[in-house]
């Protein structure tokens, strides 16, 4: 059973940080892969790739939007995947997802959300100006 636990969220003020973590309870038999990723969705838009990774490996894929602020990482020995948030922005309000899929979906791919099965539930992140 996959359950991918989000964590986190808050509300702040413009141009602060905060750390949201994903806990994925997720099968990992020998020589198995996953893509793990970001998303994001704010009222009356739709759900936006923000930042993935192919676990184990070093390449990591993000969004214009939040590229050079956010950085995504993940702890094995956890099993948990981490969101670090700088210069946070108004526009950056929304609820915050993590999501696995149990196969590699490349640099571009990771930031689809049609590529992904398993979801958590979300966590509100709120920024204020």
């Amino acid at each position: 059973q996959v359950q991918l636990v989000e964590s986190g969220g808050g509300s702040v003020q413009a141009g602060g940080s905060l750390r949201l973590s994903c806990a994925a309870s997720l099968y990992t038999g020998r020589g198995a892969r996953y893509c793990l990723g970001w998303f994001r969705q704010a009222p009356g838009k739709s759900r936006e790739g923000i930042a993935g990774i192919d676990t184990g490996g070093p390449s990591r894929t993000y969004a214009d939007s939040v590229k050079d602020r956010f950085t995504i990482s993940e702890d094995n020995a956890k099993s948990t995947l981490y969101l670090q948030m700088n210069s946070l922005k108004p526009e950056d309000t929304a609820i915050y997802y993590c999501a696995a899929e149990f196969r590699s979906l490349g640099y571009v791919g990771r930031l689809a959300p049609d590529n992904y099965n398993y979801w958590g539930q979300g966590t509100q992140v709120t920024v204020s100006s």
